[in-house]
């Protein structure tokens, strides 16, 4: 029996509770399926002792199907004699499965459709990215752009998204690095987490690595910088300079709302810069439409959705999906108000449409997350460093 809550922490405040019980043991004799247990001394007897369980296999967590796609990417990077490739033997083994497991996504079902408006961002994405690392024989030379990407804009503006549909259009592996992660939780390892997720790119080419808050890592340096953080950045620097390799198909992109924090080392090699700007009406529009037509709640007239667009006027696309979500629950809220007690007996077919006044009700609640000041910073920085339109 799993112990509860209470005698976890309680076992947690023992002045004797070890420092560090967590102690790595290879399973099976395979140095790549190193797992995790949780170890704890004897407890006194008559007492159980809480945390003498074993903490899950990796290949245990998750859905199955994800789960299977990344113990198949696992298995490729074995050999046939099921032995690693050269270049990662040095690596700690339980950080090759972690990073496979924990920074590797594999749900890439998304595409350009689902990206609202962003239209010079798709069109340069699509021929400054995508073609090059799908053609490397074509791109070289004078058309070889190099291999780093900085997405910047306000927050919510579909940056992760864009990531995840450049990987898919590549049929790229592809890598989702948090700095803000990498920072804590990965804090005693982060150069080593590192050098290992450039070192399983190059071995699963072509591939993509996803870095937000970027700014995090690749700051500016000031006389006051932390040492960690010294080397991270420079372990970071490192292995982008070494993606400066012709042959290599691995994409380096960066995400911000702070490009103007970067450090002028890192921009040169994230060389193509691209805006991400709040979502226009048009984009509104069909953020409002798309949402709702997926569960089949649409019913707004062509006068409503215009007079939403002009009323969220600065809404970044995060914003615009909260604010449907919110409206969404309108008629919900009215079926309980008219007397329904139980919401198990409500019959869903029953509800009404969503209309204008559950998007006015809904913006009351649902404010704009971005400042204009922000919005006006993001312009400046790309009059001077952006990508403009080609």
């Amino acid at each position: 029996m799993h112990p509860s809550a209470a005698q976890f922490y309680k076992y947690l405040a023992r002045p004797n509770f070890p420092p560090n019980p967590y102690i790595l043991s290879p399973v099976n004799g395979s140095a790549l399926n190193a797992q995790l247990r949780l170890k704890a001394p004897a407890s006194p007897p008559g007492q159980n002792n809480p945390l003498s369980l074993q903490i899950p296999h990796f290949t245990e967590m998750g859905s199955s199907s994800t789960d299977g796609t990344r113990k198949k990417s696992l298995e490729m990077l074995r050999g046939p004699d099921d032995q690693l490739p050269e270049k990662l033997r040095h690596l700690e083994p339980h950080l090759l499965e972690r990073i496979i497991y924990e920074i590797m996504d594999t749900d890439l079902n998304v595409c350009w459709d689902d990206i609202a408006g962003l239209e010079h961002a798709k069109k340069s994405v699509t021929q400054m990215v995508v073609w090059p690392l799908m053609r490397p024989d074509i791109f070289k030379g004078c058309r070889d752009l190099g291999s780093g990407l900085l997405l910047f804009g306000p927050p919510g503006t579909c940056k992760t998204m864009m990531a995840k549909t450049i990987a898919g259009e590549m049929k790229a592996a592809f890598f989702h690095l948090s700095a803000r992660t990498l920072a804590t939780k990965w804090v005693a390892d982060s150069e080593k987490v590192v050098r290992t997720l450039f070192g399983i790119a190059r071995c699963m080419q072509p591939a993509v690595i996803f870095c937000d808050e970027i700014d995090l890592i690749l700051n500016k340096s000031t006389t006051y910088a932390h040492q960690y953080s010294r080397r991270l950045k420079m372990q970071f620097l490192t292995e982008m300079e070494s993606m400066d390799n012709k042959t290599a198909r691995i994409l380096l992109i960066g995400a911000t709302s702070r490009p103007h924090d970067l450090d002028d080392v890192a921009l040169k090699h994230l060389t193509r810069r691209l805006h991400m700007p709040l979502p226009s009406p048009e984009a509104r529009s069909y953020i409002i439409s798309n949402l709702l037509k997926k569960d089949g709640l649409f019913s707004l007239s062509e006068k409503d959705l215009n007079t939403i667009c002009c009323l969220t006027e600065g809404y970044s696309g995060s914003d615009m999906a909260i604010l449907v979500k919110t409206a969404a629950m309108g008629p919900l809220r009215d079926a309980m108000k008219d007397g329904l007690k139980d919401i198990e007996n409500l019959e869903a077919e029953k509800l009404r449409a969503v209309t204008l006044e559950d998007f006015w009700t809904s913006m009351q609640a649902v404010r704009p997350s971005v400042s204009p000041n922000e919005t006006g910073a993001h312009a400046h920085w790309n009059l001077q460093f952006g990508s403009m339109s080609l």
